[in-house]
């Protein structure tokens, strides 16, 4: 009865989104009629037009798509119970425990999280297959009770018949989604829409959120308070380890054609060796407050709710979770074969990884400084040799300055004292003197035959000085470094690595529209944009079209490391007048047509033009 009640309580939700867009057709059809009374028919006609398309070719249109989607689960690496024969055994036992049917199959997937999926028949009244996902980092990282907490308080989702809601849910928000993406922003009924729509999220987000607590009551009855409460808490550490994990160690490496053969299996060792790190993470406390907008009751509110719920004793069990999947490293390593395309790029082991990746990083630095330093002698192919011969012959403050605008000529060579260091260690790998020594605690460090670092620092104290770079050099050659070996491999800078930072549609290039990316390490224009009044629309498409450095390769890319000065003409809408490096001009105005993808669209744009001219 609950779930029929809560099921039918979502279609007519959904139903209300309709019979508010007949409410307006009826209003918009009167209206035209009246107006026919006081004007030409054909005028009356236009105004109204725009009301009849919203509310019936958008709201139509937005009703089939959602009638005809499913919900799409992720797929994930099907475990079988011959496979983790003790997980499964644990899943049966909660599932009684719960009072609930138990899954048809258990996926894990990676992700730090858990959650199930019933393939509902009847508008959620009568269940279908269902689906347990379960969160290799989870796995990795919980202990046996923790995780046992987690996966009953996902058995109970299907014990008070949660899931059989998750198609109507997902329909309606597609419906209501897609409606309101094709009404103009200035429809008098994409107004109304948007108005109900919010009410809609908000019934149905507060809906959501009595599910948790129910689900995390379930929890507390088959594990126990404490284990419950524990996996609240260790969530949101190990969602900031498993960032931080692919922000400092996978990304940098994918972004420059290499990928770890045991990409999952890289997490727990990080875990394993940071964990004085991800202690003082779990000493802080989690939060309490929440928005009404949010599916989940914020963490701090679930563990007081938990603290109130009657306890069961049991006797603790703090394995680690991986103990329930016999073989979990290779159970990581067969669902990145599965779930993760690489493409062309080349899969090495973490250590031949992480040497690969920080040469990659150390050559794209090295080239920024190559490039600057040839444009200011007029030299194409610049390398470490030739920024010494620059040195002897005290030339390097001239040479160097560009990167040091706030510095003086004898300053440069001081300031350029890191750079330097980083060119010489660039020549130690080239020269196969240096090697990457990979570490899951700190970065990478370079070090030589001897497994000691290179002393790259001290020689480059001495290398910036015409006095000193001799004495410099014989040490480089003392050690085995050839600076012949590091020179300029990216003759011109590229988009690898960057971030969105802004975007508008139909400026002018010289004249000509385009749409304009703003990254963070340069601007993308993208020829024959099309019509100014879809620019927001297309320019949300464009950026989740394709990797940013594709589409940089795809279209125009300009560094800001080529730009030598900006000239702004008018501030709103914005004008300016871009130098480059080698005399050329380019006038860039945004026109009142253009739209932008964020509100901060411009100021971001103006900023980055001062910065790079500066």
């Amino acid at each position: 009865m609950v779930a029929a009640f809560r099921a039918g309580a979502s279609v007519l939700m959904l139903a209300g989104f309709y019979v508010v867009a007949l409410v307006q057709l009826a209003a918009a059809v009167a209206l035209g009629v009246w107006l026919s009374t006081i004007m030409p028919g054909g005028v009356a006609l236009k105004i109204i037009f725009p009301l009849v398309l919203a509310t019936v070719g958008a709201a139509g249109v937005g009703l089939w798509k959602a009638i005809r989607a499913k919900p799409e689960p992720p797929q994930g690496l099907n475990v079988g119970p011959d496979q983790a024969p003790e997980l499964w055994r644990t899943v049966h036992e909660l599932a009684g425990a719960v009072g609930t049917r138990v899954p048809d199959e258990i996926r894990l997937v990676p992700e730090v999280n858990a959650a199930v999926h019933e393939q509902a028949h009847l508008l959620g009244l009568v269940g279908g297959r269902r689906t347990l996902y379960i969160g290799l980092p989870l796995l990795q990282a919980f202990t046996v009770d923790q995780l046992r907490a987690v996966l009953a308080h996902e058995l109970g989702h299907y014990s008070h018949s949660h899931t059989r809601l998750g198609a109507i849910a997902y329909r309606g928000r597609l419906a209501i989604g897609g409606t309101i993406n094709r009404i103009g922003p200035y429809n008098v009924a994409g107004w109304i829409f948007k108005g109900y729509a919010r009410l809609y999220l908000l019934v149905d987000n507060a809906s959501s959120r009595r599910q948790e607590l129910e689900a995390d009551q379930a929890a507390v009855r088959v594990a126990g308070r404490a284990a419950a409460a524990g996996a609240l808490r260790e969530l949101p550490v190990l969602d900031a380890a498993w960032g931080f994990y692919f922000s400092r160690y996978v990304e940098p490496g994918w972004e420059h054609g290499y990928v770890p053969d045991d990409v999952f299996g890289g997490f727990a060792e990080l875990i394993a060796a940071r964990k004085q790190e991800l202690d003082e993470l779990r000493g802080q406390e989690p939060p309490d407050e929440g928005s009404v907008w949010d599916t989940h009751p914020p963490i701090g509110e679930r563990i007081s709710a938990i603290a109130v719920t009657p306890d069961v004793p049991r006797a603790p069990d703090g394995r680690r979770a991986g103990v329930l999947v016999p073989d979990l490293t290779n159970a990581g390593r067969a669902m990145q074969r599965q779930m993760i395309d690489v493409g062309q790029r080349q899969v090495l082991p973490w250590n031949y990884f992480t040497a690969a990746t920080a040469t990659a990083e150390l050559q794209r630095d090295a080239d920024a400084v190559f490039r600057a330093i040839g444009r200011a002698i007029g030299a194409p192919q610049v390398g470490l040799a030739t920024i010494l011969d620059l040195v002897a012959a005290n030339r390097l403050g001239h040479a160097a300055e560009s990167l040091f605008p706030n510095a003086t000529r004898r300053e440069v060579p001081q300031r350029f004292t890191d750079a330097m260091g980083m060119l010489i260690g660039l020549a130690a790998v080239r020269s196969g003197v240096g090697y990457w020594q990979h570490s899951w605690s700190q970065p990478a460090r370079l070090v030589g035959r001897d497994g000691q670092p290179l002393p790259t620092a001290e020689i480059a104290a001495r290398a910036v000085w015409p006095q000193t770079v001799g004495e410099a050099r014989g040490w480089l050659a003392h050690l085995g470094v050839d600076p012949a070996h590091a020179v300029l491999v990216e003759q011109r800078a590229t988009a690898t690595g960057a971030g969105v930072m802004a975007a508008l549609s139909n400026v002018k290039l010289d004249g000509v529209e385009h749409d304009l990316l703003v990254l963070d390490k340069g601007l993308v224009f993208v020829g024959n944009p099309g019509k100014a009044d879809k620019g927001k629309q297309r320019l949300h498409e464009l950026v989740g079209s394709a990797p940013v450095e594709q589409i940089a390769a795809q279209h125009r890319f300009l560094p800001y490391e080529e730009i030598t000065a900006v000239t702004f003409t008018k501030r709103v809408p914005l004008r300016a007048d871009i130098g480059l490096h080698g005399g050329q001009t380019i006038a860039l105005h945004e026109t009142w047509g253009s739209e932008l993808i964020a509100k901060d669209s411009r100021d971001l744009l103006e900023s980055v033009l001062k910065q790079a001219s500066s």
